[in-house]
């Protein structure tokens, strides 16, 4: 471009200078003051002539000096143009050469300015990607108190589009005022180190009131002043609900363990101090000593088995088990308590397949505790049937345990299968510690990836049903 340039300048000097020499000299030769006007117009014709003739020679002397220009050889051009036209020469390759160097280092920082534009972009679009992961809501403030950054957990936790935030007043989209008070103290440097809060935040159109703990911090620039404020928002409903749960549990598993060891201790101490003389009574004592030892274990087995399908240390032995065999070993096991109450048992066995890929044990406990559920809950002479069947679309073998017993209120429902749940009307009715039901579901639901429900109408009984993958004899020794 720059050569291209100079080759243009120098035609358009020799042009000129060619001409404007012929108009002054033909103006001399034929501007007699009587034949003014003929000499200015034979003049200007000559001088025309003598200009492209002169325009013509001069471009002829610098043909050379254009040649070696166009080829970047610098010196060779000089040295090929015309003597008279050598200074010039010199000057105008001193500035293409300072304006070449000048272009090339212009074309450096251009390539320097794009690759840091792109290490950018790339680095912004992976702390992108890293705060739309995190479950903590993260917000970026600029010290104009504008969003920067904001990733889709504080637009939930906060009440506004993450999406569509940046540039906006910190003002307009969080409502807490101790939030916002704590980012523009940070950003204002009244706060040097990071700072710890804990915030209950207002509710909102999508969320409850929440109690969260906030991290801020500072980002500062090379001069040491704040460039942007980063505050980091931890939800605390789900710790808390966690720690209620444990306390929860502490303290119904202490009532659970407490009940019959106070029991057999009664029995023990009207033991020592001879308070039973007789043999029915000590047959008495020693009978409420065992049915407690017995309920107690149960407890424990229950709540150790549930805590290791939790922490997923169960040993689990699976087979190819068949359902009916199990209904059947379940049924012979509850039928001495069901003769007592005068209940009757009944099964609906489909005649299909019915084998799971399971661990016996754990399905017939399964099986047991509803069976067990259903006689304690159904008043005497009541029904209680067990109906399996087989599901080709679902791919799972379904079995339900059916009574004609009380029935579970409405409320009760969703909760029946938590950890020491009980109906409260119910725990006059039968002994239990409500880890039952809860065992039940974690052996369907954790160990063998089944489903488990209640259908229940108050006053008209109750229907437990639960669902296993199926598995045939093959399937068995094939993932053995």
């Amino acid at each position: 471009m720059f050569k291209t340039l100079t080759r243009s300048m120098l035609t358009a000097m020799a042009c000129g200078g060619a001409v404007a020499g012929g108009a002054i000299g033909l103006s001399l030769v034929f501007g007699a003051p009587s034949g003014i006007w003929p000499a200015i117009a034979g003049g200007t014709l000559a001088a025309a002539l003598l200009g492209g003739l002169a325009a013509t020679i001069i471009m002829r002397s610098t043909a050379a000096f254009h040649t070696r220009l166009e080829s970047t050889h610098t010196a060779e051009a000089v040295a090929a143009a015309p003597r008279w036209l050598r200074p010039t020469a010199r000057t105008l390759v001193g500035c293409l050469d300072r304006l070449g160097a000048r272009e090339e280092a212009w074309r450096t920082r251009e390539r320097d300015l794009e690759i840091r534009t792109r290490v950018a972009e790339a680095g912004r679009e992976q702390a992108e990607a890293v705060l739309a992961v995190m479950n903590e809501a993260v917000l970026v403030v600029n010290p104009f108190n504008e969003l920067v950054m904001a990733n889709d957990a504080a637009g939930t936790l906060l009440g506004f589009d993450a999406s569509n935030t940046q540039g906006q007043s910190l003002a307009t989209l969080v409502n807490d005022s101790t939030l916002r008070r704590i980012i523009s103290e940070t950003l204002e440097g009244a706060c040097t180190s990071t700072r710890q809060a804990e915030l209950m935040l207002d509710a909102t159109e999508h969320s409850d009131a929440v109690a969260c703990e906030v991290m801020v911090g500072c980002i500062r620039d090379g001069k040491g002043r704040p460039s942007a404020a980063v505050a980091v928002l931890h939800d605390l409903t789900r710790e808390r609900e966690i720690a209620q749960m444990k306390s929860e549990f502490v303290s119904k598993a202490s009532h659970e363990l407490r009940t019959p060891l106070s029991s057999m201790r009664a029995c023990v101490e009207m033991l020592v101090d001879g308070e039973a003389d007789d043999t029915a009574t000590r047959e008495e004592f020693y009978s409420i000593i065992q049915s407690e030892t017995e309920r107690l274990s149960r407890l424990v087995d229950n709540m150790l088995n549930i805590s290791r399908i939790e922490a997923g240390i169960i040993e689990i032995d699976r087979a190819a088990v068949d359902l009916r065999t199990i209904i059947e070993q379940a049924m012979r096991a509850i039928e001495p308590q069901a003769r007592e109450r005068g209940q009757t048992l009944h099964v609906e066995a489909a005649p299909v397949d019915l084998h799971v890929n399971g661990d016996h044990d754990m399905l017939q406990q399964v099986v047991v505790n509803l069976l067990s559920n259903a006689v304690k809950y159904t008043p005497e002479g009541g029904r209680i049937s067990v109906i399996a069947d087989s599901d080709n679309l679902a791919r799972c073998v379904h079995v339900a345990v059916q009574d004609t017993g009380l029935g579970i209120p409405p409320d009760d429902v969703e909760r029946i299968f938590e950890k020491f749940y009980r109906v409260e009307n119910y725990k006059r009715v039968a002994k239990g510690t409500g880890l039952g039901l809860n065992l039940c579901r974690h052996i369907v639901e954790t160990v063998h990836g089944g489903q488990i429900g209640l259908e229940s109408t108050l006053g008209m009984g109750s229907r437990f049903w639960f669902t296993v993958p199926m598995g045939t004899v093959e399937a068995a020794k094939a993932a053995a």
